[in-house]
């Protein structure tokens, strides 16, 4: 049996090159300031004012979004995205489209990551 899927990017992720995207609502992260899933967490907890408990595992980042996101709709806006967790192994990037995807299907409202840089993603 063959995955239709497999290879498609996923409705709720937006790769882009340049900035024509309207991404006016969403919430902007630099990707410098990503480079690790340390730098990363700490970036979102204060772009979103996640809870103090906010803990350092993938799996308490997705209960925090989790919450964020039965408040409302949310677009993460990566500018730089090459960087995103480059300092990281890749299982980690792969672990953090892994979370998202986990709640943009399963969250009441909306999650969408859009992803920029001039050179492309890393990955």
């Amino acid at each position: 049996m063959t995955d239709e899927n497999a290879g498609r990017t996923p409705d709720w992720l937006t790769v882009r090159r340049d900035d024509t995207h309207d991404v006016s609502d969403a919430v902007v992260l630099v990707g410098a300031v990503t480079r690790t899933r340390g730098d990363l967490f700490a970036a979102l907890a204060t772009a979103l004012a996640l809870p103090t408990y906010l803990g350092d595992t993938w799996d308490a980042l997705s209960d925090v979004l989790a919450d964020r996101l039965d408040a409302g709709p949310l677009t993460l806006l990566i500018t730089d995205a090459g960087q995103l967790l480059a300092d990281e192994p890749n299982e980690q990037y792969a672990l953090l489209l892994a979370v998202l995807d986990d709640l943009a299907t399963s969250a009441p409202h909306p999650l969408r990551l859009v992803l920029r840089d001039e050179g492309g993603p890393r990955r």
